[in-house]
């Protein structure tokens, strides 16, 4: 099942115990102090005025993405389902695979390892290589997907898979970027190359759980916009088209490939 609400929210998928949907990047995933729309109070008004429910609705957030992040997120419709879900997420089988273009050429396959303290006056995140006072350790794999060039500027930029083994705030924005490849569009772990204005690239791809009650496996997928910088990675299209996963792009920079 997939429906459009309101010209910006797709519901890939509902039943008793689970709401997913694509969450449109700049739009917070729950209310903060800025009163800007979020996307659990959106989904909350869709089962209000759907089912016609009165007063308060029941809607449990189990994990977040970061506000100019866009893609697939899972809410839990029960209060069962948003206990089993979260423990889940403690038990590492709420699998979440994300796509990224970062600037540079990465290795084909590898596991970044760092340790990350928060700043919550800042809201930002500080990246060591080894152990340090209260840095929680933070661990990804990845797989590099495809790499081009531009004929026009001559950056590179890498289409990369992301399987993250920890959830630490900002993780995959700074460990690429403590790497030596921050991530295209990030303004805030990417300021040295990146242009005022350009849009963060990274996308929620897929999400694999174990249902709360039918205790079947399930993954819901996502594909990034048809815009820049996604549009310029043929992998995406190709992806589509033999229905392997919805790790993809289209088009490509005009230069040469790498």
């Amino acid at each position: 099942m997939r429906m459009q609400f309101r010209e910006k929210i797709n519901v890939l998928y509902e039943d008793n115990h689970l709401l997913v949907a694509e969450k449109p990047v700049n739009m917070l995933s729950q209310g903060d102090a800025t009163g800007d729309t979020d996307l659990l109070s959106v989904l909350k008004d869709y089962i209000k005025e759907k089912y016609c429910k009165p007063g308060n609705v029941y809607l449990g957030l189990v994990h977040r993405l970061d506000r100019p992040v866009g893609g697939v997120m899972v809410f839990a419709k029960t209060s069962k389902a948003a206990s089993r879900l979260s423990g889940q997420i403690r038990e590492g089988t709420f699998e979440k695979v994300y796509l990224a273009a970062a600037r540079g050429k990465p290795r084909k396959r590898g596991r970044l390892v760092h340790y990350l303290d928060k700043n919550n006056k800042t809201n930002t995140v500080t990246c060591y290589r080894m152990p340090k006072g209260n840095a929680k350790e933070a661990v990804l794999e990845y797989e590099t997907l495809e790499s081009l060039v531009s004929a026009e500027t001559g950056d590179v930029l890498s289409l990369v898979r992301i399987n993250l083994i920890t959830g630490r705030p900002h993780q995959i924005r700074v460990q690429f970027s403590c790497s030596g490849f921050p991530l295209y569009g990030d303004q805030k772990y990417g300021q040295h190359v990146n242009k005022p204005g350009q849009q963060l690239a990274l996308w929620s791809a897929s999400i694999r759980l174990i249902h709360p009650t039918l205790k079947e496996e399930m993954v819901f997928k996502s594909y990034p916009p048809a815009s820049y910088p996604w549009d310029r990675f043929e992998t995406i299209e190709k992806m589509k088209t033999i229905n392997v996963s919805r790790f993809e792009g289209n088009g490509g920079i005009t230069g040469k490939r790498l």
